[in-house]
């Protein structure tokens, strides 16, 4: 294992404090570009074939071209695992627009940057139980800027974490326009009423989690039913149970909004039970060594 983190950037290793692009970047400049968080357990990169699609799809969606194809950036992520030496690991990994000029034109920018960061972040809400607001910052309008984009342009996400900082919370829970629930700053939302496992749908706002997915399949395999639907805020603040996932949340049990607890303190079967079904099958998906 190396003394310190190496950083991939464009088929290159760099130590971690030495690892940088360009301030022409448009990434840097704009945001401009698409991303992707991956972890590994136990020597396997998990779901790594859903994460490739959704950041190639995102890609294609802002008319990005990825400068390697999907075989070969599988192979280039297991590298950046095996060269840091982790068997557990957090993957930042990243497709930039690439160094421009200081226009926005695209055609500006002749090819784009690869990363992939290879580093270690616990579960956002590991031994802990996640607390939140609805935030005022409503979620962009898809008619603006698709969900299913997972760009690096984070904003709309940051200025509600701002507001859950200001409460001094973990979370801010964000609606769309039309005022029903979309999605945490970071992580997808299910609440739990009288047994049943209701997320908001896609259509309304909320990113297409790879966990989210997961959550659902386990779910269903459970036989607890499982339903996607508008939620209101009315629901989340009633709910029996509620949750947040995501690849760099995991599982977290979300226990109060707006200074008001959800469901009844540490009773939550059906939160508990998705989290051990979980750390079941997370130990797999692509080996590493």
């Amino acid at each position: 294992m190396p003394e310190e983190n190496l950083i991939y950037i464009d088929g290159k290793y760099y130590p971690k404090s030495e690892a940088k692009v360009s301030v022409y970047d448009h990434g840097f400049l704009y945001g401009d570009g698409v991303f992707e968080g991956i972890r590994v357990y136990d020597g396997y990169v998990f779901k790594l074939d859903e994460h490739l699609k959704r950041l190639y799809d995102s890609a294609k969606s802002i008319s990005l071209h990825v400068p390697i194809n999907k075989a070969q950036f599988k192979e280039a992520i297991v590298e950046a695992v095996r060269k840091n030496g982790f068997r557990d690991a957090y993957l930042r990994v990243l497709v930039s627009r690439g160094y421009g000029d200081l226009g926005l034109n695209p055609q500006k920018c002749p090819k784009p940057s690869i990363v992939i960061i290879t580093d270690h972040l616990p579960p956002l809400y590991e031994g802990i139980n996640a607390t939140a607001v609805v935030a005022a910052t409503r979620r962009n309008c898809p008619d603006a800027l698709d969900p299913m984009i997972k760009s690096m342009n984070y904003l709309n996400n940051i200025l509600a974490k701002v507001e859950a900082n200001h409460a001094g919370v973990y979370e801010a829970i964000m609606l769309n326009q039309s005022g029903t629930i979309c999605e945490g700053t970071s992580d997808n939302i299910f609440i739990v009423k009288n047994g049943e496992l209701i997320t908001p749908p896609l259509t309304d706002g909320a990113l297409d989690g790879i966990t989210r997915r997961t959550v659902i399949e386990l779910a269903k395999e459970m036989k607890i039913p499982v339903v996607e639907r508008s939620v209101t805020v009315h629901e989340l603040l009633s709910a029996d149970e509620a949750f947040l996932t995501g690849t760099a949340a995991e599982i977290g049990p979300l226990v109060e909004v707006n200074h008001q607890m959800v469901g009844e303190g540490e009773q939550r079967p059906v939160t508990l039970k998705l989290i051990e079904a979980f750390k079941k099958i997370r130990k797999s998906g692509t080996p590493v060594y």
